[in-house]
């Protein structure tokens, strides 16, 4: 298989999978709360929907950039796919894109002109705040590790055991990292919380929300593919599957049972529990 049938292969299957345990994540928050809840196949559904409707463009739209951002959301994730999955590069430059997203978020939101959209952008530059001491797990992982490869720490891993297990605080701050991605009544994702309708993506339609449908469904799954390659190692594609029903499982509960925080409580809860996992992980690695 050529470089790029495999990539191509990659990305499908993110969407695929990620589209996927959306649906699951769905599922195990409507059964816990006692609801039936839609298929596990809505979101992709959802999702194709978007590509076969109209698209349209409101008259406060600042284009070509309200079209040019929705490409280079769905262009960064693909790039992920790359690092990731594909060549098992560098793990700062999987963070570097979540830094990227972060901004994507803001310009997507403010490119629309919709009230809702600017809203949402403001959250991004307040949620980038919180979510940036959770990037400390990159030196926190180095410092365990010595490396910043996905290749290293998987090796780091296979002689010395799960980081899972050494470092499990570090562990804990990715989780709260992914939840604040999490797209369906995160505590954390105040960017996309129902009180300012879908925040971001309120004014785009079509084939563009289509698009950002997609992007997201390639964002979870590489999230979910970081962590357990991070702190379990490299795992089969069986392995993986499990391990990613696992975690969205476990993170479907966690929404189910937790009340949507307003921003400043959930910048202070993300905040908190940075400095505890950042403390506590690197007391572990030196006492």
């Amino acid at each position: 298989m050529n470089l790029m049938a495999e990539i191509l292969l990659n990305v499908l299957i993110a969407f695929f999978i990620g589209s996927l345990l959306f649906g699951l994540q769905r599922k195990v928050m409507a059964r816990i709360q006692m609801r039936p809840g839609p298929p596990i196949i809505q979101h992709l559904l959802h999702t194709l929907k978007f590509f076969i409707k109209e698209t349209v463009f409101p008259k406060t739209a600042a284009m070509p950039f309200y079209v040019v951002i929705t490409l280079i959301l769905m262009a960064i994730w693909v790039a992920a796919v790359i690092i990731g999955p594909v060549t098992h590069g560098p793990l700062l430059l999987l963070f570097a894109i979540f830094a990227i997203h972060k901004i994507v978020e803001h310009n997507a939101g403010s490119s629309s002109g919709s009230p809702y959209g600017k809203l949402s952008c403001v959250r991004a530059v307040f949620s980038a705040a919180a979510e940036l001491p959770l990037f400390a797990v990159l030196i926190i992982i180095y410092l365990k590790t010595g490396t910043m490869d996905l290749a290293g720490i998987i090796a780091y891993q296979d002689a010395h055991g799960a980081l899972l297990l050494s470092i499990p605080l570090t562990a804990l701050m990715f989780i709260v990292l992914i939840i604040s991605k999490s797209y369906y009544f995160s505590p954390f994702n105040i960017t996309l919380a129902k009180d300012i309708i879908s925040g971001f993506e309120t004014e785009h339609f079509g084939t563009l929300r289509g698009f950002i449908m997609m992007s997201e469904s390639i964002t979870w799954y590489m999230l979910v593919w970081i962590f357990l390659t991070v702190f379990i190692g490299g795992l089969s594609p069986i392995g993986y599957l499990i391990g990613m029903v696992i975690v969205t499982a476990v993170i479907g509960l966690i929404n189910a049972i937790t009340p949507i925080l307003n921003p400043n409580h959930s910048v202070m809860a993300e905040v908190t529990l940075a400095f505890i996992g950042i403390v506590g992980s690197i007391a572990m690695i030196y006492i």
